[in-house]
């Protein structure tokens, strides 16, 4: 079997070995090896082709058919043909000539290019995705077990980059695991409509099968294992766009949890860890550093994955029956897709499953402004007595006080009559308490997760 590996210093960083396989040149043309198989079992079973033909074709399906010499001839003869299936089924049907001319003479009849390589890339698809959906839920009941159990761990919550008021860990681990739910979803819906036969033959009539075309197209999508499309889709390619999109969302969804983690790795911050290992994180110069090594190569797909979509929806506006170039511009930017996503979620899932979590400085961090995360607790405590827009000037000043001065807000809070008058001491303290002030955080913790386990999560 030829060696097809892309990028192999890089392979384990923003791939996976698993989907590198799916979508490898090797298990590419072993699919297109088992379309024309299939096709030709098709026509058997319709009487257009003679008993036994299909079973040169199985028995190379029992073994890898790209070796190393079959490999450079499709490479050499590509450049010619404009794609790989052209030389594939000359190549295929050489081989089965030497021990079958009968059976040779039937490969792929009714079919055109376009039917080999689409159908190939389907079961690709449907390969990747059943991989991704094990990555996925994974991941996500490692995010609902954090929730769950870091439901009352407190922690600042922080908009613009700033601290705002206190949250817990677990709501924002139930976010990422509703986000993750949601993909899921997405991506079973879009794998409906994009894993289908394609077989149209020349313009997608069928017409070289004359009027047997839709009696082969149901014995092919049967052998294949694949839903028949209502109609050929050689130039509509809005299922594939849909994919992509799909995939898109998921690793802006990974690359907005590799984010949150990562800030919250930084020295000063301190409240969140890549799980540490032996050679994982280190620095060539700084031997005290733990890179969030995980959350960088996440962002790194992040990055990468919407300008590949990109490509894959400019790419959409094919010419007639047959594209001129946006079909051959997906043939290397879906792949490159699904390896990225894979790399990502397969980061992301270390990352959860060894997430080591210092509560501790999470509430030290939430301590060291003294008060100010809580100042909306006092406003709004402030308001019943004094109106919404007066009580917030009142402790916004305070506020300003409070950091001018380098004092706990609660100092300023009781020197003010403004505040007193309406608030003792005693309510001020229960107000600038964090555990006082986190809303409906744990009711929508545990709405999320119960949403979830209904829906399988």
């Amino acid at each position: 079997m030829v060696n097809d590996s892309r990028h192999d210093l890089l392979s384990t960083l923003f791939s996976t070995p698993e989907m590198d396989h799916v979508f490898s040149d090797a298990e590419q043309v072993q699919h297109m090896l088992r379309f024309e198989w299939a096709l030709s079992a098709a026509l058997e079973d319709c009487g257009l082709a003679p008993a036994n033909s299909s079973d040169p074709l199985l028995a190379l399906l029992a073994t890898p058919f790209l070796t190393s010499d079959r490999a450079d001839k499709l490479r050499l003869a590509a450049g010619g043909a404009g794609n790989i299936a052209i030389p594939f089924v000359k190549l295929l049907t050489a081989t089965v000539a030497e021990q079958n001319p009968e059976a040779a003479s039937y490969i792929h009849t009714g079919a055109t290019s376009q039917d080999v390589l689409d159908t190939a890339l389907v079961l690709q698809i449907r390969a990747g995705i059943a991989l991704l959906q094990t990555g996925l839920h994974n991941t996500k009941a490692r995010c609902i077990e954090l929730a769950s159990e870091h439901a009352g761990t407190i922690l600042a919550g922080r908009t613009w980059l700033q601290q705002g008021p206190p949250m817990t860990l677990g709501l924002k681990f139930a976010g990422y695991a509703a986000a993750l739910s949601r993909h899921e979803q997405r991506l079973s819906e879009a794998e409906t409509r994009a894993v289908q036969l394609q077989f149209g033959g020349a313009v997608g009539t069928l017409a070289s099968l004359r009027s047997n075309g839709l009696m082969v197209s149901a014995a092919l999508a049967k052998h294949l294992d694949l839903p028949e499309s209502l109609l050929p889709w050689h130039a509509h390619r809005d299922n594939l766009g849909e994919v992509a999109a799909v995939l898109g969302l998921l690793t802006g969804t990974l690359g907005k949890m590799a984010r949150d983690i990562s800030l919250a790795m930084q020295t000063e911050v301190g409240e969140l860890f890549e799980p540490a290992g032996e050679g994982r994180g280190g620095s060539s110069t700084m031997p005290h550093k733990c890179n969030p090594v995980g959350c960088a190569v996440v962002l790194s797909a992040a990055q990468r994955v919407p300008p590949l979509i990109a490509t894959i929806l400019a790419a959409m506006p094919q010419e007639h029956e047959r594209g001129l170039g946006g079909w051959h511009a997906e043939w290397e930017t879906l792949p490159e897709i699904f390896r990225l996503t894979a790399g990502a979620l397969g980061q992301m899932r270390q990352i959860v499953n060894g997430l080591e979590v210092d509560a501790v400085r999470m509430t030290a961090n939430v301590a060291m402004t003294h008060g100010l995360v809580l100042a909306e607790s006092v406003g709004a405590a402030l308001a019943e007595h004094t109106g919404r827009l007066a009580a917030h000037k009142i402790v916004e000043e305070a506020s300003r006080r409070a950091i001018a001065e380098k004092r706990a807000l609660l100092s300023v809070l009781t020197e003010m009559p403004a505040v007193t008058e309406h608030l003792s001491p005693e309510r001020l303290h229960q107000l600038l308490d964090s555990s006082n002030y986190l809303g409906s955080a744990q009711q929508m913790i545990e709405r999320t997760l119960k949403s979830l386990k209904q829906s399988g999560g």
